[in-house]
């Protein structure tokens, strides 16, 4: 573990960003801020972009430690900057695959939810939204996530009884895409990003934005409107 708790590096035209907070993979302001600026170095108008977590877990989500804090500043800073981030990621001009190499919960399911192609390791690894069980509201940028890549069937199992899905079983949900062996993980991964960063500019980009138009529009109106002082405190 570096020490950031995302780093990037790149391999010929794929950018591959690794969290790594020696831990659950929180996204906590140092995380968030950590993941932007490896962002801030990624190619977009070339090449394709991997996202993938440490041994056994992709993300836990947001911090819990600054949520149960009672900080209200950072709280605000956190949710907000997630929020944004997910946007960032969703729009992303390049093709973004995930390396989901464990447990993928709540933010870490919804991130899943901004890439176009997901790899799973196969194991006892679950993925899914668990905020109806901790007395969490789920805004409405993760709605619309959840309404644009989670099938139909599974929407109100996944949000409002918040059921958790091995990976296998996240594919028929729209979690994942494809699973693999743990030690397979990376070759398959970076097989796929290889096959993707080939995709032609400025057309991919053009018709991602096509594509996602109506779902990003919703998701960067919401972040517009937030009321700085209170709504982070609304929501969780």
């Amino acid at each position: 573990m570096s020490s950031k708790p995302a780093n990037l590096e790149q391999q010929d035209s794929i950018s591959i960003i690794t969290l790594d907070d020696g831990k659950a993979n929180v996204f906590s302001p140092t995380m968030i801020d950590a993941v932007n600026e490896c962002l801030d170095s990624v190619p977009t108008e070339s090449g394709s972009l991997v996202i993938k977590g440490r041994d056994g877990i992709f993300s836990g989500g947001f911090d819990l430690k600054v949520l149960q804090s009672g900080d209200n500043k950072l709280i605000k800073e956190m949710t907000q900057g997630g929020f944004k981030l997910l946007s960032r990621i969703f729009s992303f001009p390049r093709p973004v695959i995930a390396a989901c190499s464990g447990h993928g919960i709540a933010l870490g399911a919804f991130l899943l939810c901004c890439c176009d192609y997901r790899v799973g390791a196969k194991g006892e690894f679950m993925v899914g939204a668990n905020e109806m069980r901790t007395n969490m509201v789920i805004p409405t940028p993760i709605l619309e996530l959840i309404r644009f890549r989670v099938a139909q069937t599974h929407k109100y199992r996944a949000v409002l009884g918040a059921e958790m899905y091995n990976l296998d079983a996240a594919i028929e949900v729209g979690f994942i895409d494809e699973t693999i062996e743990t030690e397979k993980l990376d070759e398959r991964v970076m097989e796929k990003a290889k096959e993707l960063s080939g995709m032609g500019h400025p057309s991919y980009t053009m018709t991602k934005e096509l594509f996602i138009k109506d779902t990003h529009e919703a998701i960067e109106d919401y972040l517009s409107k937030l009321d700085p002082d209170t709504e982070a405190l609304k929501r969780f």
